[in-house]
C-alpha cells in the first residue's frame, strides 16, 4: 500500500499514530496529512529529510535523499528501507543528512552522508542503505546492545542498555579524548562512565544527556581544587587592605580544537586529564602549556574567547552567564569559523606565556592561591574555603588582627596553609584595572543571578569573625553573584530570620527504581560548541567532556531536546527551559541569547509535556482548558503564501527575513483540528504531530487522566515551594509551635513531599505512555496501588495529627507574617472561594486538599474501565483500582470528621486532665457529657464521665460540687477491653458490662438508643483498635463485634502477684488465654501457655537470683499458675533439676544434680520427691565422698532401709535413721570381712554383732568404735575349722536381707506410668484406652518439643 498525502481536515483512516506535516507558524497554515499503511510510532526530522517507524517495525524516509544511489533525490512520499526488511526496528533518529535505527536485538544500523564519520563506517563518503554499526567492548570481542540513538549533524551518540553514552563521528561533540578527526568507530564517553544516562540529544555542535542524580554513596568523591586539564587553581583568594577578594572565576585555556585530519597511520594516545592539542607533525609532541592568570580569559573579550575555543576544565557556576553579544556579533561569529589555524594556536599560546609572566608581578598585591586540600568542586569548594576562613580568622580575629595582617593569619591557623604567589610588585592601576574588567564581565549576568535569587541566598556565605570587627570584609567574586557584595548585605544576610530545610522526599518511602518508577532526580550535561551559548555553562566557551548544567539540577528534568543551535529541557512540573541561539526567538522568550537555561514565557496554567527543537524553531505540546492538548510555536514564521510547501525547500534566507519570528511561544490555531496529539517532533525547518482518534473515548480518558495529574503535581509543588517551605524555615517556628507540634508539622512535611514526588513519578509515567504506548498495562496506580494508598492513608493520619494537637491553629500568627492579613495565595491554592476566611482554616482545607485527589483516581478509571468490555482482564484490574481508590477516600472522609470532632473537644473542655489525655494520634469518638452513660450504684454527689476515643476508654470520677470537678480518672485500652449487654429486666435499667483485666464496670445508659449507640460505638472501636488504623471506627453500623479471643499487651496496676508485671499475648474476656509473654519489673519473664488468666501448660520461667548474680531457669509444664508436670529446672547455683512438679514443688520422680564432675561438690540424686523435698526411695550418687546411697528418705534425710557402696569397697545394708546408719546393718569390706549387728553411727559398731573373717573365723559379742579406726570387742572367738565339719559354725551372711524391696523401689515412676496408661490400680484398664493414651503422649511430646523451639526463637 502506498503512502498518500491528504489535508489533516480529512478525517477518513486509521485511529492510532496519525501523521500531521507542517513547516512554520502563520494563521494560514494547514498541516497536511501523510497515511502510511500502519500507524506511525516515532518520527525523526533531519535538516530536509524525515525517518518514520510504524507499527511492526519498519521504517520510511521521506525528503531530499541526496545519499540515495538512485536518481529519485527528492522523495515526496516516504520510501520504505527495504534493508532493514526483516528486522524489527524499535527506534529511529534523524541527523542533519544522516539517520540511524535500532533493532529490538540493541543493534545499530546509520545511513546517509558519512562525511564526518557520523555513520560509524570508514572509507565510505555516504552510506546510501542502511547498515550495521557495531559498538564493540574494550577487548572487542562482544556487541553492546543500544537502546536509542541521537543524530547530530557531524555525530552520532548512542545509549546503550548499561545506560552509558558511545560517539563517533567529527567535533568535540563528542565527548571524546579524541586528537584527530573523524572518529570512525564507536566509543564510549567515559567522562559519563558510571552514571545512569536516561537520554541523549544531538544538536548541529553539541550534545545533551539526562543523566540520574548520583545517590549518597556517589556524593563523596574526592575533592579537587584543581583544573584538571590546565592545572590551575579552581579558586583564588585576594587579600586587600580592608577585605578579601574570594574568585571562583576560572576558565580553562587549554580547549582549543584539534584539527580535521584524515586517520592517520599512528596516533599518540593521552591521558584523559591531559589537554588536547594538534599535532603539527608527525615527529613533533604537543608542548605543555604555560599556567596563565585564572581571570586571563575575563579580560580577554568575547573575540579572544571565541579563539581560545574549548574549555575542558571546571567551568563557571551555570547559573552564570557572559556578556551577551548583539545580534551582529553573534550572526557573525556563527558565519565565521570555529577553528582556528595553526597560526592563531600559535599566538594564543604566546599570549598566554605572556599572562604567566604577568602574573608573577603581581604578588605584592596579594594575590593568594590555596594549595590541593579538602576542597571540592563547584559550589561545595567555594564554601568550604569561606567556611575554612570564618573557623579559622573568626576565633582569634578580635585579638591579633591588629598585630598580624589577614594575609599573616591564613598561613598561621589555615591547615593547608597560604602560599604566596612569587614575584615584583604590581602598579595599581593595573590590579584596578584587571579588577574592573573582573566586575564587568560578572555583572553583565545580573539578569541570570535575579532569576536565581532564592536559590543563591543559600550558598551566599561570609566570615563572621571579620565582619563583627567592622574592619574587614569578605567580596565573594563568583560568578554567581554578579556584582560585589557589600559588608552591609553580608551582615543584612548574617542576620536572616529564615532556616534552611530541605524537603525531599525521605529514605524507603518511595521505590526509585529505574524500571518501574520515573526518574526525578536529575541532572543535564552538555559539551561540544558553545558559541551560542547552547551548553548552558554561562559563557559561549565549548566544551570537550560533558559538564553537569548546574543551574537545572533540582529542577527534576525528564526530558531534553536539542536544537540546530539550542537546547530545550522539559521538567516534571510541566516547565520548559531554554537557552542558546535565539535569532528567530526559538527559546520562547525575549533573552538574546541565553548562555544559561531560562524558563519560557507560558501563559499561567500553561503545562507543557512534550517538547521538541528544529533548526530554529521549537514545538511544544501543552495542556490547554480542555482536554484536548495543544501546541504552541516558538521560532521562525513563515511568509504568507508560502506555508503550503511542507515538503519542499524554498528560499530559506528570504523566507526567514520576510516572515520575522515569535517574541514568545504562540498557541497553534489549527491544533484542535488534529485530534488527541501525543507527541510533536521538530528537524530542520519542518513540524509534525503524531496524534490519535478518540475511539470510545479511551485515547480523551488517557489525556484527562495524565493531564489531571500534571494539574495535581504541579499544585502540590506550589504548595510546597510557596506555603510549607517558608514556614519551615521561619526561625521562630519551634517556639510558635513547641517541640511536639514542630516535630509533627516536620513529618507532615516529608509525607507531603513523599506525596508530592509519587506524584510527580505518576505524572511522568503517564506523560510517557502517551507519547508511547497508550495502554493500561504499563499504569504504575494499577501495578503498584498499595504504595498510593498507603501513601495517602498516612500522609492522612500526618495532617489530622497536627490538626488535632492545635498545630494549625498555632499557625496563624506565622501565616499573618508570612502572608499578610489577606492571604489570597492561600485562597487561590486552597481552591476556596469564601471570602474572610479564617487563616487556619484555610490551612486545613489547603493540607486536606491532596486527599481529595483519590475521588479523581475513582472517576477517571472508572471512565477508562467503561472502555473494555465487562469480561476483560482490562475492565477487571481498572474496576478493581477503582473500588480501592473509592473506599479509601471514604475512609479518610471519615478521618478527616474524627480530626475535626476532636479538635473541637479538646477546645471545649480544656483542663489538666484533657491535656494529658491529649495525644497526636487519638480520636474522640463519643463522650457522655450529656450525662448518658454512668456507673450503676453511684454515689448521690459522684459524677461520672466516659470518653470513648480511638485506642482508650477513658472513666473520669470526681464529686459535685468541686472546683475541679474531676479529680481522678481511669484509662481503660480497648484492646483489652469487653463490653457486653445486660439482659433487659422489669427494672428497666439499660446496662453494659464492661470487663477489663483487672475491673469489671457495670454502666447504665439513659435510655435504650444511648446503650445501643455506646454498645456499637466500643465495639467499633475496639475492632478498629485490634485491626491497627487500616479500619475505620465508624466504617459499617452492620459490623460484627470484636473478637474474644485476641492478641493485645497489657500491663497491670493493682496489688498482687502481677503488680506492675506487663503481659502480651493472646486474651479471652479480659484474662490472659493462649501464649504470651509476661514481664515483671524486677526481671522475672514467663514466656508460655496461659488459661483462664494463669499459667498453664508448657512454659518457660526465668527468675533473677540477685545474691549470686545469676537466673534460675525453668522448662517445663504449668498447671493453674504453678509449676506442674514435667520439667527442667536451672537453679543460679548450678544445680539442675529434672522430674515432675506439682504446685510449684518438686514432687514425684526427678533427678537433681548438684555440681559437675570437675567442681567443689558434685552430686546426683535420682528418686522421689514429695513437697519439694526428698522422700521415698531414691538414689544419691556422692561424687566428693565417693559413696552410692540406695534406699529411703525422707525430708532430704536417709531414713528406713538403704545400701551404701564406697569407692573403697565397703558395703553396707541395714537401717538408717536421721541420715545415719542407726539399727541393724551388715557391713562387708573389700577382703570379704563381715560384720553383722548394731550400728550406731556411719561406720560405727556399736552394740551385739557378728564379725565373720574371711578364713571364716568370726568373733561373736559386744562391739564398739568406727570401721577401721580400731574395734572394741568384748565376746568370743570361734575358729570352725577346729571342730568336725558336722560341729562347723561358719554361717555364710546372706546380703539383701536389710535393703529395700523391689516393690517398693521406683513407685512414682510406675505409678506415672500407669496413670498415663489411663489405669485408676496397676494392671487395671482397657488397652484400646491404653493405646489412645500412648498416641497423646507421642502427638504431646512433639507439641512440648515445637513450643521449647518457639520459646527458643522468642528469646
Amino acid at each position: 500500500m502506498e503512502p498518500q498525502r491528504r489535508s489533516s481536515e480529512d478525517d477518513d483512516g486509521g485511529e492510532r499514530g496519525l501523521l500531521h506535516c507542517w513547516r512554520g507558524y502563520s494563521y494560514s497554515v494547514v498541516p497536511e496529512r501523510l497515511l502510511l499503511p500502519r500507524p506511525v510510532l516515532q518520527v525523526a526530522l533531519g535538516a530536509q529529510h524525515g525517518v518514520l517507524l510504524v507499527e511492526g517495525g519498519q521504517v520510511y524516509t521521506f525528503g531530499e535523499l541526496s545519499w540515495k544511489q538512485s536518481q529519485a533525490f527528492q522523495a515526496a512520499e516516504p520510501t520504505l528501507e527495504n534493508a532493514l526488511s526483516g528486522q524489527r526496528v524499535v527506534a529511529v533518529a534523524a541527523g542533519s543528512f544522516h539517520s540511524g535505527a535500532v533493532t529490538e536485538d540493541g543493534s545499530v544500523h546509520m545511513w546517509g552522508d558519512n562525511g564526518a564519520g557520523q555513520c560509524g563506517l570508514s572509507g565510505l563518503s555516504c552510506v546510501p542503505n542502511p547498515t550495521p554499526v557495531a559498538l564493540l567492548d574494550p577487548g572487542g570481542a562482544q556487541t553492546v546492545p543500544v537502546l536509542e540513538l541521537a543524530c547530530g549533524e557531524k555525530h552520532s551518540l548512542a545509549l546503550t542498555v548499561q545506560r552509558e553514552v558511545w560517539a563517533w563521528g567529527s567535533g568535540c561533540q563528542l565527548g571524546l579524548n579524541a586528537s584527530v578527526f573523524p572518529v570512525w568507530k564507536p566509543q564510549k564517553v567515559e567522562q559519563l562512565a558510571g552514571r545512569y544516562v536516561l537520554q541523549v540529544a544531538c544538536g548541529a555542535s553539541h550534545s545533551l544527556a539526562l543523566v540520574r542524580c548520583l545517590g549518597p554513596e556517589g556524593v563523596h568523591r574526592p575533592p579537587v581544587d584543581k583544573c584538571n586539564q590546565c592545572n590551575q587553581l579552581l579558586y583564588t583568594m585576594t587579600d586587600k587592605e580592608d577585605h578579601v577578594i574570594i574568585s571562583d572565576s576560572h576558565y580553562c585555556p587549554m580547549g582549543v580544537e584539534a584539527r580535521e585530519d584524515p586517520p592517520p597511520t599512528q596516533t599518540l594516545k593521552t591521558s584523559p586529564s591531559e589537554p588536547i592539542l594538534p599535532s603539527y607533525s608527525s615527529s613533533a609532541s604537543t608542548p605543555a602549556a604555560p599556567v596563565p592568570d585564572p581571570t586571563l580569559d575575563l579580560v580577554s573579550g568575547p573575540q579572544d574567547s571565541q579563539k581560545a575555543g574549548l574549555t575542558i576544565g571546571e567551568h563557571p557556576p551555570a547559573d552564570s552567564d557572559a556578556p551577551a553579544p548583539s545580534k551582529a556579533v553573534a550572526s557573525a561569529a556563527v558565519k565565521s569559523s570555529p577553528y582556528p589555524d595553526e597560526q592563531e594556536v600559535k599566538e594564543y599560546l604566546r599570549k598566554l606565556s605572556d599572562a604567566s609572566q604577568a602574573e608573577a608581578k603581581m604578588a605584592a598585591g596579594g594575590l593568594h592561591a590555596l594549595k590541593p586540600s579538602s576542597l571540592g568542586r563547584g559550589s561545595s569548594a567555594l564554601n568550604s574555603l569561606v567556611a575554612s576562613c570564618a573557623s579559622a580568622v573568626g576565633e582569634r580575629v578580635a585579638s591579633t588582627y591588629e598585630a598580624l595582617s589577614l594575609k599573616r593569619m591564613m598561613n598561621f591557623y589555615l591547615p593547608s596553609r597560604l602560599e604566596v604567589l612569587s614575584g615584583t610588585a604590581d602598579n595599581t592601576a593595573e590590579r584596578v584595572r584587571r579588577e574592573e574588567s573582573v566586575q564587568a564581565k560578572k555583572s553583565s549576568s545580573t539578569g541570570d543571578i535575579h532569576e536565581e535569587e532564592a536559590e543563591g541566598l543559600r550558598r551566599r556565605l561570609s566570615l563572621p569573625g571579620l565582619l563583627s570587627q567592622g574592619r574587614y570584609a569578605v567580596h565573594l567574586l563568583s560568578s554567581s553573584y554578579g556584582p560585589l557584595l557589600s559588608p552591609r548585605l553580608l551582615r543584612k544576610m548574617g542576620r536572616s530570620k529564615t532556616r534552611a530545610f530541605a524537603l525531599t522526599p525521605m529514605g524507603g518511602g518511595i521505590p526509585e527504581d529505574q524500571e518501574v518508577f520515573p526518574i526525578l532526580q536529575t541532572e543535564v550535561w552538555s559539551w561540544g560548541h558553545g558559541e551560542h551559548g547552547e551548553l548552558g555553562h554561562g559563557d559561549n566557551l565549548a566544551r570537550l567532556q560533558p559538564l553537569c548544567i548546574k543551574s537545572l539540577n533540582k529542577k527534576e528534568v525528564i526530558r531534553v531536546a536539542a536544537g540546530a543551535h539550542h537546547s530545550i529541557a522539559l521538567t516534571a512540573q510541566s516547565q520548559v527551559y531554554s537557552w542558546g541561539s535565539n535569532l528567530s526567538g526559538q527559546l520562547g522568550h525575549m533573552e538574546t541569547p541565553s548562555t544559561i537555561p531560562r524558563l519560557a514565557k507560558l501563559s499561567e496554567g500553561i503545562r507543557v509535556w512534550d517538547a521538541s527543537a528544529g533548526e530554529r524553531h521549537t514545538l511544544l505540546l501543552a495542556d490547554g482548558d480542555c482536554i484536548q492538548p495543544i501546541i504552541y510555536y516558538s521560532g521562525q514564521q513563515v511568509k504568507e503564501g508560502q506555508e503550503g510547501g511542507g515538503m519542499e525547500e524554498g528560499e530559506e534566507e528570504k523566507d526567514e527575513r520576510a516572515g520575522g519570528y515569535t517574541q514568545q511561544p504562540v498557541l497553534l490555531p489549527f491544533c484542535m483540528n488534529l485530534g488527541y496529539v501525543s507527541s510533536v517532533v521538530a528537524g530542520g525547518r519542518r513540524c509534525v504531530a503524531l496524534s490519535d482518534r478518540n475511539v470510545m473515548g479511551f485515547i480523551a480518558s488517557l489525556h484527562e487522566l495524565a493531564s489531571a495529574e500534571r494539574k495535581f503535581y504541579c499544585k502540590l509543588c506550589d504548595v510546597k515551594s510557596q506555603v510549607i517551605r517558608p514556614l519551615l524555615e521561619l526561625e521562630s517556628l519551634s517556639t510558635v509551635l513547641g517541640p511536639m507540634a514542630t516535630e509533627l508539622l516536620q513529618t507532615l512535611a516529608g509525607r507531603f513531599s513523599m506525596l508530592s514526588h509519587l506524584t510527580g513519578q505518576h505524572a511522568a509515567s503517564l506523560t510517557a505512555n502517551l507519547r508511547r504506548g497508550r495502554d493500561v498495562n504499563s499504569f504504575l496506580i494499577l501495578e503498584n496501588s498499595s504504595i498510593f494508598l498507603d501513601l495517602y492513608n498516612d500522609y492522612c493520619s500526618a495532617v489530622g495529627n497536627f490538626f488535632v494537637m492545635g498545630g494549625f491553629h498555632a499557625l496563624t500568627k506565622p501565616s499573618l507574617d508570612i502572608f499578610g492579613k489577606s492571604p489570597e495565595l492561600l485562597q487561590r491554592l486552597s481552591e476556596c472561594s469564601e471570602e474572610n476566611t479564617a487563616t487556619s482554616d484555610l490551612l486545613v482545607t489547603l493540607f486536606y486538599l491532596p486527599t481529595q485527589h483519590l475521588h479523581e483516581y475513582s472517576r477517571l478509571l472508572l471512565k477508562l474501565a467503561t472502555c473494555f468490555e465487562v469480561s476483560s482482564g482490562d475492565y477487571q484490574k481498572l474496576q478493581d483500582s477503582c473500588s480501592k481508590f473509592e473506599a479509601l477516600t471514604l475512609q479518610l472522609k471519615r478521618k478527616r470528621k474524627e480530626a475535626e470532632y476532636t479538635f473541637h473537644f479538646w477546645k471545649s473542655f480544656p483542663g489538666k486532665m484533657t491535656d494529658s489525655l491529649r495525644k497526636p494520634h487519638r480520636r474522640l469518638i463519643y463522650e457522655s457529657s450529656n450525662k448518658s452513660l454512668t456507673v450503676q450504684n453511684a454515689g448521690r454527689f459522684s459524677v461520672n464521665w466516659f470518653i470513648l476515643f480511638n485506642d482508650s476508654l477513658v472513666h473520669a470520677q470526681g464529686v459535685a460540687p468541686c472546683k475541679n470537678l474531676f479529680s481522678t480518672h481511669h484509662i481503660f485500652a480497648l484492646a483489652t477491653l469487653w463490653v457486653d449487654p445486660t439482659p433487659e429486666d422489669d427494672s428497666g435499667l439499660h446496662g453494659l458490662k464492661v470487663v477489663t483485666p483487672e475491673e469489671t464496670l457495670t454502666l447504665l445508659a439513659s435510655s435504650s438508643a444511648e446503650k445501643t449507640k455506646w454498645l456499637r460505638a466500643i465495639n467499633q472501636a475496639v475492632d478498629q483498635a485490634l485491626s491497627g488504623a487500616g479500619q475505620d471506627a465508624g466504617s459499617s453500623g452492620l459490623k460484627s463485634e470484636p473478637p474474644i479471643s485476641r492478641t493485645a499487651s497489657y500491663t497491670f496496676y493493682k496489688d498482687g502477684r502481677l503488680k506492675d508485671a506487663t503481659y502480651e499475648g493472646r486474651w479471652l474476656s479480659g484474662k490472659p488465654h493462649g501464649r504470651g509473654i509476661l514481664k515483671w519489673p524486677d526481671g522475672r519473664i514467663y514466656t508460655g501457655s496461659f488459661k483462664n488468666g494463669l499459667e498453664d501448660g508448657f512454659g518457660e520461667f526465668v527468675c533473677p537470683n540477685k545474691m549470686l548474680n545469676k537466673d534460675d531457669l525453668y522448662h517445663g509444664y504449668w498447671k493453674e499458675g504453678k509449676m506442674h508436670g514435667l520439667g527442667t529446672y536451672r537453679y543460679a547455683s548450678g544445680e539442675v533439676y529434672d522430674g515432675s512438679f506439682q504446685d510449684g514443688m518438686r514432687q514425684g520422680h526427678g533427678m537433681l544434680r548438684s555440681g559437675k564432675h570437675n567442681t567443689s561438690s558434685p552430686s546426683v540424686f535420682i528418686g522421689h520427691w514429695l513437697q519439694d523435698k526428698k522422700t521415698g526411695y531414691g538414689v544419691f550418687d556422692d561424687i566428693t565422698k565417693g559413696e552410692k546411697y540406695m534406699g529411703m528418705w525422707q525430708d532430704h534425710q536417709r531414713q528406713g532401709m538403704g545400701v551404701v557402696v564406697t569407692q573403697f569397697g565397703l558395703y553396707y545394708e541395714g537401717a538408717f535413721k536421721d541420715n545415719k546408719m542407726m539399727g541393724t546393718g551388715i557391713l562387708l569390706s573389700e577382703d570379704d570381712t563381715t560384720y553383722e549387728g548394731e550400728f550406731s553411727d556411719d561406720w560405727t559398731l556399736t552394740g551385739k554383732g557378728v564379725l565373720t573373717m574371711p578364713n571364716g573365723d568370726y568373733l561373736e559379742g559386744s562391739f564398739s568404735g568406727e570401721w577401721g579406726s580400731g574395734l572394741k570387742v568384748t565376746g568370743s572367738y570361734f575358729k570352725p575349722n577346729l571342730f568336725d565339719a558336722e560341729k562347723d559354725k561358719n554361717q555364710a551372711v546372706k546380703l539383701g536381707r536389710l535393703s529395700v524391696r523391689a516393690e517398693e523401689k521406683w513407685k512414682a515412676v510406675f505409678e506415672e506410668c500407669w496413670s498415663q496408661l489411663g489405669c485408676e490400680t496397676p494392671g487395671q484398664g482397657e488397652h484400646l484406652k491404653a493405646w489412645e493414651n500412648i498416641a497423646v503422649a507421642l502427638t504431646s511430646n512433639r507439641q512440648q518439643i515445637q513450643d521449647r523451639n518457639i520459646v527458643s526463637e522468642s528469646q
